[in-house]
């Protein structure tokens, strides 16, 4: 299993500590402690892909406000909302946010665990997509725009002689742009060049 980073940012030392303690029996854990949401937000330009526990009520910037700026780079960081009881409005605002999950203090363990977990998991997965998109539209990028047209032929779904005859070129035509298109976003099938296109998010206007 390969190194995993975790971000601990509460004001409260007891609970650093305390939550330190606990998690570093995880192996392959790295665990990195902040005192304010200001001092996390110093550090982030540095750091690796992470969790991070977040406490909502710090002096200074307050969790939601350091969530805003984790927006900007996600899905590097998956963040998990610490707050007090009853603080749903809190954790209403955390979700639209991007926030993975949120906890009331005092935490559970296991349950402290278990939500860090499917957060690195959540994490894992967005990052894959993230991946998958960017290498989907980095291939989308690649094409001419004769053969972005007929590409945006083939996910209305139309066939080759439609194409051909709403772009003026013949059939013919129309198979060599298909198939150097499909050369292009390195597939062998419709099927394969349509889910590029889907991951791409592919638009003829872009």
């Amino acid at each position: 299993m390969s190194t995993r980073s975790i971000y601990i940012v509460d004001d409260d030392e007891a609970v650093r500590a305390g939550m330190q303690a606990l998690l570093s029996i995880k192996p392959n854990l790295l665990i990195f402690p902040y005192r304010s949401g200001d001092e996390f937000l110093a550090a982030l330009d540095d750091m690796q892909s992470g969790c991070v526990l977040l406490d909502y009520d710090m002096p200074g910037a307050n969790g939601l406000e350091v969530l805003r700026e984790l927006s900007t780079v996600s899905p590097k960081f998956g963040a998990i909302i610490l707050t007090g009881r009853g603080a749903t409005s809190v954790a209403v605002q955390a979700w639209k946010l991007g926030a993975l999950d949120f906890l009331e203090k005092p935490c559970d363990p296991l349950v402290l665990m278990e939500v860090v977990e499917n957060a690195f998991s959540k994490l894992e997965q967005d990052q894959h997509a993230a991946a998958r998109i960017e290498t989907a539209q980095q291939a989308i990028a690649r094409l001419t725009p004769r053969e972005r047209e007929v590409l945006a032929g083939l996910v209305a779904g139309s066939a080759n002689k439609v194409i051909g005859y709403e772009l003026d070129i013949s059939p013919r035509t129309v198979e060599i742009h298909r198939a150097n298109l499909m050369d292009k976003l390195g597939v062998r099938s419709l099927s394969e060049a349509l889910r590029v296109a889907f991951a791409a998010d592919f638009n003829l206007a872009d």
